[in-house]
């Protein structure tokens, strides 16, 4: 490269030009690290380095709210999720699967069952999800509100201030399909509980 003298110009760093790319990265870095320490996001423990999936034939809830957070793991990195909560919970026929691989074992099956006489029955449910599909209605939906304004979910359903947010005052899922890094819940039933260890990958879809 050459400049207007025609002399050979070697390679230059606009300043001004890094310090307005850098700037906001480095404020929502540290953004992110005073909510954690606030206990603002997600992360309520430090989660797993292996992602879980859950299936039901349908879920039922009363209070429902969803938000962007953020869950951290021992290491420290930040994982984004999006957090599903409800005050109350039904689902039938829940599955739950993880699949470990062990060196000479190879893959190693968890799977989990329950709910399929009695639902599974669940209060003030957080689930922490990176996937989630189905089949889902809702009543009284509100899309878009701030996140740290949220009401008809538990009452520690709450986002960041400005952040993308919805709730419902209720919802129905059928055919249930989540990937998720966590669950919380304040209480947990599973009638018919099965948990069974396998080798290979049997994941519940």
């Amino acid at each position: 490269m050459k400049d207007a003298h025609g002399r050979h110009v070697t390679g230059r760093i606009s300043w001004r030009r890094f310090a307005v790319l850098t700037v906001p990265a480095v404020a929502g870095t540290a953004a992110l690290g005073i909510a954690l320490a606030n206990g603002a996001l997600a992360a309520s423990f430090a989660v797993s380095g292996q992602q879980f999936k859950v299936s039901a034939d349908r879920l039922t809830g009363d209070g429902f709210a969803q938000y962007g957070s953020v869950d951290t793991n021992a290491r420290g990195d930040l994982l984004p999720v999006a957090v599903t909560a409800i005050k109350t919970a039904e689902l039938h026929h829940l599955c739950q699967s993880v699949v470990t691989h062990l060196p000479v074992l190879g893959d190693i099956s968890l799977n989990l069952t329950a709910g399929g006489d009695k639902p599974v029955q669940a209060t003030n449910l957080f689930v922490d999800a990176t996937q989630l599909s189905g089949d889902a209605s809702f009543h009284g939906i509100e899309i878009g509100r701030d996140a740290s304004t949220l009401s008809k979910g538990p009452a520690d359903a709450k986002g960041l201030q400005d952040l993308f947010a919805q709730q419902a005052d209720d919802v129905a899922i059928n055919h249930l399909r989540q990937t998720a890094w966590s669950t919380n819940a304040g209480t947990f039933r599973l009638s018919g509980l099965s948990m069974k260890v396998s080798k290979g990958a049997k994941e519940c879809f």
